[in-house]
């Protein structure tokens, strides 16, 4: 689905900002919130979407399940 972004992902290439323990909040939506270009992925009203997560060179706790990839969640 396009959503006008030319490049809709967000990853360690694309520089987006960090919070102070070094986690990333990526936002989704069809408004950008103000001051997170670089977190926000477009969405399109009406047309639905699922994220992919890719993951290079997983350490261990991947592996032994101790470490699993939050839940999307809502920031309203």
């Amino acid at each position: 689905m396009k959503n006008g972004q030319p490049f809709p992902s967000v990853s360690k290439y694309t520089d987006p900002k960090s919070n102070a323990d070094g986690s990333v909040d990526i936002h989704f939506g069809p408004e950008m919130p103000t001051g997170q270009e670089k977190n926000w992925i477009k969405t399109v009203p009406g047309k639905g979407w699922f994220p992919i997560f890719r993951f290079y060179g997983p350490l261990q706790p991947l592996f032994e399940k101790t470490w699993v990839l939050p839940d999307i969640m809502s920031s309203k």
